[in-house]
Formats: C-alpha cells, structure tokens, sequence
C-alpha cells in the first residue's frame, strides 16, 4: 500500500491546505510538499478544541476507550503505509517502525484499558457529619477532572510513539482533552497518514472533530502560538533543551501561566562499580557500545556517559567498548539538522586539553560514525560543556580514583532521565552510598542494564529533575503520565443527580 501525502492540515476534521508549502527531506524515495502552518489556523484549532472539550471532556469513560481503541485499529489498518513513508523520512529500518507502530497501538490500548478500570480518578468521599461538635462536617467528594485543550508537539526521534498518535496525546485524549498537534518537519507524511487515522476514529465513534487537530511544521510562530493560545491549559513536548526552554518560557510568562511538560534530554551516566567492572568489565564495555549505538544513537535515554576507577579493570572495559564501537559501521540519521548538530557536539571534545580521544572519527552528511572520549572526574566537574547531551553515537568516560571520587561526581550531575548501577554483591555498601544521591538526580534508576528502551507500563517513570525535564513531578511514558492533563476537583454537599458520572454514588 503506497500513501502519497496530500500536504495538508487536519483543523477540527477539515483538511486545509496551507498558503505556503516546504518540502520534506527524506532519507530515500520521494521529497513531498506541505503546507507551512500559522498562527491562524492554530487559533481555529484551539477554538474547535474548546468547543469539542464541552461534550468530550464530559464523556463516560467507555465511551473514551471505544475511541483510543478505534484510532489504534486505524493506525494497524494503514501498518504497510505508515511503514513505507515512516522508513523513506527518517531513515530508520522497517523492524524499528514496526515496533515503534506497535507500541503506539499498545499504550492507545493500554490507556483505554486504564481509563475503564478508573482507578485513576482518585475517587475520594468525606460523608457529612451534621452532628460533629463544635461544628458539623459537610458532605466532600474529589474526583480528577480533565484540564481542557492540551497542545503537543510532535518528536523528531520517535515518529510515532513520540508524536501525533503517540504518548502525550494518548494521555490527554484517555483523561478527556481535545489535542492541538503540531507536526515535526522531520516526518511529515507520518504525521499525516496517523491523523488520517485519527480522523477516521472521529468518524466512526462520534466524535465532536475539534477533539483533534494537526497542523504541520513551519515557522517558530506557529509554536509560539500554540503554546501562548489562551484557551490551551497544557503542553507535551518532547525535544531539545534551548527548545523546551523557550516554550516553557513562553508558557510561564502568559498572563495566565499553563503546565509546560517538556522531556529535553539527557546523559544518562552509568556508574561501573569495582566489583562489577573486576568481574565482566569488558561484557559491559561492549554492551555499553551496543547501547550507545542502538538507533545511531538518537534516544533520550542514551547512556553517554560511563563511570568507571582508573585501573587495569576499567582498562579493559574502556578497550572493549573501544573495539565494539569501531567496529560499528555509518548510521543513517533522522535529519540533515541533527547530522551537524552530532558533528558540532564531537567539535566540544576535539582540543580540549583534559580529554583524551579513544575513537576519533569523520561524519558527513547525514550519516554518523561512533566517538569515545575519556576524562577524569576533575575536569569533568569544572567544564561543563562536557555534560551536555551530543545527541547521536558518542561516549564519554570519566575516570575516577575511588568511591569517594564517584560520590562526588555523581553529587555533581544535573537532573537526568536515568542512571544507572553495574554492581555486583561485593558492591552494595558503595551502591547504597550511591542510591540516595542518584535517586534525586533522576527518574529512573536501573541496576546491571541498560537505559536505552523504555518500558510502556504503570510503574515506568520517564522524567526527572531539570533539565531531563521541566517538570520532575511527572512522566512521559507510562499510564502514570495521565495525571499531566488533570486536576483535582472537590464536590461539597453537591447533588447526586449533577454529579459528573464518575463521582455519582461514591460511597
């Protein structure tokens, strides 16, 4: 099945075609032309999405699941489709958009199951005690309510499970809020066959169309409008840090601020303690590379950073992770934009004087080859350009004396999305110095594994202290991550009969 992009937005169930147009960039086959969006057609979006909230926000949660159950029936009805443009854009291998498409349908799936079990809602009753002395209590009843039109803007490394169909907009949609998309130029034709798909789940649930919109890729006023929109009450974004942090801005300075829920990255640093690298030093080094690699590179759960004690024990994990990532071949990436900005970041570790190059190689055009640098903790501490995320196959080794030079140093790491423990038995009195340190540095903290690849479950947490994110109270991933698009709501000697339904009879 071939899918030829009609170049459009989607705006409260029409198609329009935008004035000016910007072709996409694709990896291989066919560039395609699509229209440029505005800051009027964001307005019409977000009017259309407070219009359908009044009827959407307020419906059962049946009816919800039936929905987010019909847009993954339509995705997997256009599978071969969306894997044709989705490999042609990025670049990325059919088995990748494969999966990636199945764990799309998997947490619509996962949220509309979710919704229907309502433990979510929070459902809370204080009965009235009119005789309480001094004075009576009156009859509380809390439920979390939806927030009204959420934006989100698509992800360039996840074409589908990171944007249109994809995480934030599963959750807002599964808590009762209309979605505002905007497009990633990366990937535009993705973007529309998966609002087609969307917008034939309208159709056959019912749907008030202004649940959902796209409106594709253009100038930076279109983010700036979308996220400035007084009648949007949220944002998802998933992107880089100068990004995020101008929309989060943007979103504290409105006259009416609004939650700005950005995931922007991070290093993810492994702490390699000395039992663990004395045992299966070089089986970690060479499965450091495997991850570092995986997908040129391209997650936000990359492990860019490994932390190891200077020593014949780290040398042999360093050496193996050096063979493993020479002998990996050029990678494809998901633009000709982050191409350079992989080449720029390599430029921050060529001529530093505290850094030593282990594997130094040449990148050109839109393929990448793997890096490995090393340093010592010192000069990792005071320069702190060496802590910023290279988005792409680069590694970096900080060399440490001991453990009191590897609790400092990860005292000294920022907010991150994860970190994680190699460790073996001999290890727990350094792992439990360790553990309270990186469990306020980050989300998720893993033991003897690898970050890349992120669990869709009620447990995950994929966030953390800024700037991992911008806000450490929330996930990402996770069924957890509905709670982004609602707030508490308490009921005070309110009627059963106009009680919202989920509240109605609590006991």
């Amino acid at each position: 099945m071939t899918f030829t992009p009609h170049g459009k937005h989607l705006i409260a169930g029409d198609w329009v075609a935008g004035t000016n147009t910007f072709s996409s960039e694709p990896a291989h086959g066919p560039a395609h032309d699509f229209g440029v969006g505005s800051p009027e057609m964001v307005d019409a979006a977000c009017r259309a999405a407070e219009e359908a909230f009044w009827s959407y926000g307020y419906s059962t949660r049946a009816q919800r699941a039936a929905f987010l159950n019909a847009i993954a029936d339509e995705i997997e009805a256009r599978a071969e489709a969306i894997t044709e443009i989705g490999t042609q854009e990025t670049g990325l291998p059919e088995a990748r958009l494969q999966g990636e498409r199945g764990r799309t349908t998997g947490q619509l799936r996962l949220f509309a199951n979710h919704i229907e079990q309502g433990d979510y809602l929070d459902v809370r009753h204080d009965p009235a005690l009119p005789d309480r002395a001094p004075l009576p209590r009156p009859d509380l009843k809390m439920v979390q309510r939806p927030i009204g039109p959420v934006a989100v803007f698509g992800a360039s490394n996840f074409p589908l499970a990171f944007s249109t169909a994809g995480g934030d907009t599963a959750a807002a949609l599964a808590a009762g809020c209309p979605v505002v998309v905007k497009g990633h130029s990366a990937h535009p034709g993705t973007g529309e066959i998966v609002a087609e798909a969307i917008h034939a789940a309208i159709a056959t649930c019912g749907v008030h169309p202004g649940v959902f919109s796209l409106i594709q890729g253009g100038r930076r006023d279109v983010g700036t409008a979308l996220v400035t929109h007084p009648l949007i009450r949220a944002v998802g974004f998933t992107g880089s840090l100068g990004g995020g942090r101008a929309l989060f801005d943007l979103c504290a300075q409105r006259p009416e601020p609004i939650p700005f829920f950005g995931e922007l990255g991070s290093v993810n640093p492994m702490f390699v303690l000395p039992a663990a690298v004395a045992a299966r030093g070089a089986d970690i080094g060479t499965g450091w590379a495997g991850s570092l690699t995986m997908g040129a590179g391209q997650f936000c759960t990359n492990p860019g950073i490994a932390v190891v004690e200077s020593g014949a024990a780290g040398d042999a994990f360093v050496a193996a992770a050096r063979e493993a990532l020479a002998a990996t071949g050029a990678q494809v990436m998901l633009t000709d934009g982050i191409a350079q900005a992989y080449r720029d970041g390599q430029a921050r570790f060529e001529g530093r004087n505290a850094v030593q190059p282990l594997l130094s190689t040449d990148s050109t055009g839109r393929e990448a080859n793997p890096n490995l640098y090393e340093t010592d903790a010192a000069a990792y501490l005071q320069d702190h350009a060496l802590g910023e995320e290279v988005f792409g196959p680069l590694g970096l080794v900080v060399r440490v004396s001991g453990p009191e030079d590897m609790l400092e140093l990860a005292r000294g790491f920022e907010g991150q999305l994860t970190t994680t423990l190699h460790m073996e038995d001999a290890d727990t009195d350094l792992a439990r110095q360790l553990l309270p340190i990186l469990e306020r540095k980050a989300g998720r903290v893993l033991a003897n594994g690898f970050p890349t690849g992120v669990e869709v479950a009620d447990s995950m947490v994929h966030g953390g202290p800024y700037p991992a994110s911008t806000n450490f109270g929330a996930t990402s991933v996770g069924t957890l991550s509905i709670r982004r698009f609602l707030r508490p709501v308490c009921y005070q000697n309110m009627p059963d009969a106009i009680l919202p339904g989920d509240l109605a009879g609590a006991d």
